[in-house]
């Protein structure tokens, strides 16, 4: 499968070793969803004026004879064996949904695109359908006066009132309606620029009322070293913000608005650990660069691993244990809230698997099948609170560097780690637990683990310290053993 940047076209399996992380009808590599193109983004025609033009754990990873990634977090450099932490961009990957971020091209949100303008033709039919709508209208009006008139005097005639409407229309609670006014003044259109000029658009929401904004990555990639970042809300109002952390492995990052407003409303957190398959879903965007975007949908499925990267030669790869949802999410979308019906936020939309047809207006992006994906509330509530207190995210750790190719039925401990190292940390957490190089991991906590990528992600879903139980293979034979992850702090 391929993957996108927000909406963007997932690109090809690279060359080199490392796999992508796609297992047998339940793996999934998209495109990340969020993120705006590069060159300047047309507007979109009557669009707000203020609006903004419109996307676990990591392991050792090689290229080497002994590919593999390690639950580290870190990426190891091309064509090398991996170092500790960074697994190698894997094969084909998501595309943003944002379209941000170098070579963007994964997770849930794309590129800002301008959207088609109506057709003449189109335009016409509309004014004689109004102007027949309007005929029709005093035909039935003048009728309606005159049977009322010929009532007048008679002693039996009765007069009939229709209700006045107050102008109000009330939402219930737990519609959508209710849900997205709710949640769209908390929620912002990003633009992020760098200093030689390209940028992109993506989305993000209130996280608290220190006015920090939780996005993915990707989407803030470009102003990470000196650029330039806004934050648009629903109002129009705007703001400058700056990046306060960032995480590459995990697509999450935080910003903060310069000059935050007092009333800012922070969107309530759900408990992505307690969604079911089938639960309702609300997602909020910039698709395409049409800003304040409601859509819906429902969980499709859960722990999906997708695995992606910006896109550049030089990118590091991310890992998700994703929330799989069919809400409409595009280019654009990367970064904004995925909602459950109560409103709460259970996950950040990132990335989207797309077919290679183009998209919006022809602009050569593609948009959503219904295939998006979302970083888990839980997991991304604990890297923002991190990036906050340090600025620095952590990763938890495995100690071991395992294989990304999927046909190894599991993942596989490699044979050696990053630049010689060993594969095992010595005095690591799989070190402690027994575990060896030719070890083939194929469950964690009782969930099937299919590959290197898979592994990854599920493990970026804990904590470091958290216990986890994991199902290994050795000469044929199988054994469990209990792993207390470790930890280790990341640049990015």
């Amino acid at each position: 499968m391929s993957t996108e940047n927000e909406g963007n076209a997932v690109p090809p399996a690279p060359s080199a070793p490392p796999v992508p992380v796609e297992t047998p009808a339940d793996s999934a590599q998209a495109s990340h969803a969020g993120g705006a193109p590069t060159a300047p983004i047309p507007a979109v025609p009557g669009a707000p004026e203020h609006a903004p033009a419109p996307a676990g754990m990591p392991a050792y990873a090689s290229n080497g004879a002994g590919q593999g990634a390690d639950p580290y977090g870190q990426a190891p450099t091309q064509g090398s064996a991996p170092e500790a932490g960074w697994p190698p961009p894997p094969p084909p990957t998501p595309s943003y949904a944002d379209g941000g971020g170098p070579g963007h091209g994964g997770w849930g949100s794309s590129y800002q695109q301008p959207a088609p303008k109506p057709r003449n033709g189109r335009g016409g039919l509309v004014a004689a359908v109004l102007v027949a709508a309007l005929v029709a209208g005093g035909v039935g009006g003048g009728i309606g006066y005159s049977l009322a008139k010929n009532d007048d005097g008679s002693a039996d005639s009765t007069t009939v009132s229709a209700p006045s409407s107050s102008g109000e229309v009330k939402r219930a609670s737990g519609t959508v309606a209710n849900v997205a006014a709710t949640a769209l003044p908390s929620t912002v259109t990003i633009e992020a620029q760098s200093t030689n000029g390209e940028g992109g658009t993506g989305t993000g929401f209130v996280f608290d009322k220190q006015g920090h904004i939780l996005t993915n990555n990707h989407v803030v990639a470009d102003a990470v070293d000196g650029g330039k970042l806004t934050a648009t809300f629903p109002s129009g109002k705007k703001y400058d913000a700056e990046v306060v952390g960032h995480a590459q492995g995990y697509d999450v990052a935080v910003i903060k608005l310069k000059n935050a407003p007092s009333d800012l409303k922070p969107l309530a957190l759900g408990d992505s650990d307690k969604v079911a398959v089938g639960d309702s879903t609300i997602a909020i965007g910039a698709p395409f660069g049409l800003s304040n975007t409601v859509t819906t949908g429902i969980i499709s499925a859960k722990n999906r691993p997708v695995a992606s990267s910006d896109g550049g030669t030089d990118s590091k790869s991310s890992y998700m244990s994703a929330l799989q949802t069919d809400a409409s999410i595009n280019p654009g979308n990367s970064g904004g809230p995925l909602l459950d019906a109560s409103g709460a936020v259970i996950g950040i939309n990132s990335a989207i698997q797309s077919s290679s047809s183009g998209g919006l207006g022809g602009s050569g992006q593609s948009g959503s099948i219904g295939l998006g994906f979302a970083i888990p509330v839980n997991q991304a509530k604990y890297v923002a609170q991190q990036l906050i207190r340090t600025g620095k995210p952590v990763y938890a750790k495995i100690g071991a560097s395992v294989s990304l190719n999927e046909d190894s039925g599991g993942a596989k401990i490699t044979e050696q780690g990053a630049s010689g190292a060993s594969a095992v940390e010595p005095g690591g957490p799989a070190a402690k637990a027994g575990l060896k190089p030719g070890d083939v991991i194929t469950k964690l906590d009782g969930m099937t683990v299919d590959s290197g990528p898979t592994l990854i992600g599920a493990i970026w879903t804990h904590k470091p310290g958290d216990t986890v139980k994991l199902t290994y293979t050795r000469d044929g034979k199988t054994h469990t053993v209990d792993v207390t992850l470790g930890s280790r702090e990341g640049d990015s």
